[in-house]
């Protein structure tokens, strides 16, 4: 091979490898769902995760309500609510009326403080309200949603919603 072959190869070469350091996912500072409830909390809740099953755009909006109970020995600040997704929004029900709505921080749904105290051994209300219309009508199929209660303390407590969207 001659000295131009090697230079030309070399410099190919770099430029791969410069293309594949640049393309690299970058690490971003939001956790995933799997992080987030591995977070230790105080909140506890008998039902973590609902399947609506099989919903059609034409019916509109679907909710379910999650009882949460503080099952520590002290109270405890529910800080933020905050949704994973645009399509889905939560609102607290306690001793106040109802609080919310919460969603995606970002995108209509600021993260706005829930500032709700729950003494030791109550329970609070979440009702989650999902929007089968939100995605329009490229939003058929299967979709995962989380809500993340999380506390002053810094523990979260992740719901989760499924559902198959129809047409």
């Amino acid at each position: 091979m001659n000295r131009n072959n090697i230079v030309i190869f070399s410099v190919v070469l770099l430029g791969l490898f410069g293309l594949m350091w640049w393309g690299r996912p970058a690490t971003s500072s939001t956790p995933s769902p799997q992080s987030i409830e591995e977070s230790e909390s105080i909140l506890s809740a008998p039902e973590t995760l609902y399947d609506f099953g099989r919903i059609s755009m034409a019916d509109g909006l679907v909710n379910k309500i999650f009882r949460i109970t503080n099952s520590g020995a002290r109270e405890v600040e529910l800080q933020t609510i905050t949704t994973s997704c645009m399509c889905t929004t939560a609102y607290l029900i306690g001793p106040r009326g109802e609080a919310g709505p919460f969603g995606m921080p970002g995108h209509g749904g600021a993260a706005k403080s829930a500032n709700e105290l729950i003494p030791a051994g109550e329970s609070r209300e979440i009702k989650v309200v999902y929007d089968p219309n939100a995605h329009g009508p490229a939003g058929i199929g299967p979709v995962d949603r989380f809500i993340y209660l999380e506390e002053k303390s810094g523990g979260t407590l992740a719901l989760e919603i499924k559902a198959v969207v129809t047409p």
